[in-house]
């Protein structure tokens, strides 16, 4: 009986230290602020949020995976060799965007990431990539594609799901139109129509 009620008040006197030992709420909310002037949160982040807009891209998207310097290159083999969509290939991409459909045309920026076969059954992609604008008024500036692309079908859409510099709070979708694709090598031009809302 002794024994049991000294493992109670120790056991006591352990949670009134640690209890001790907690932030007060107000504590532990310190690192939460909430900004609600409208002046403030433009301040601090440089956005007016009155002002939004929408802005229309149109580029070329070069997936060279052929010659001494690819742009594509796969980094995860399918584990199922016999897969006719080689479903589980990962290729992590810095291709070129260019302004026309020759690859020598002039560069916008580069697409950056990955693009993933996640279909079992059909030719679909899930594409990870940031578009990386190099020119002009938005250079230094991102958007961010994350989606679905089925290969095969016509015009295929994926949604913007963030941006940086001019960008920031971005949203809006890409419309992706197959330009050219080289059955021997795999390399690939497609066309981006890219609308995204901004401030």
């Amino acid at each position: 009986m002794q024994s049991y009620l000294q493992i109670t008040t120790f056991t006591f006197s352990l949670l009134i230290i640690y209890s001790l030992s907690l932030p007060s709420p107000t504590q532990a909310n310190n690192f939460v602020t909430t900004i609600e002037d409208e002046q403030e949160v433009q301040q601090l982040i440089g956005l007016n949020f009155n002002k939004q807009k929408l802005t229309h891209f149109k580029l070329y998207w070069h997936d060279v995976l052929s010659g001494p310097n690819p742009t594509s290159v796969s980094v995860i083999n399918p584990p199922n060799k016999n897969s006719p969509t080689g479903f589980g290939t990962t290729n992590m991409i810095d291709n070129p965007l260019t302004y026309g459909p020759k690859l020598g045309s002039k560069l916008a920026g580069r697409a950056q990431g990955f693009y993933a076969s996640a279909c079992q059954k059909d030719v679909g992609l899930l594409m990870a990539m940031n578009f990386a604008f190099m020119e002009g008024k938005y250079n230094g500036s991102t958007i961010t594609v994350l989606g679905r692309n089925m290969v095969f079908d016509k015009i295929r859409e994926m949604p913007i799901i963030g941006g940086s510099g001019l960008f920031r709070f971005a949203r809006g979708y890409v419309q992706a139109r197959t330009n050219t694709f080289n059955l021997k090598n795999g390399d690939a031009t497609v066309q981006y129509d890219c609308y995204v809302m901004h401030y």
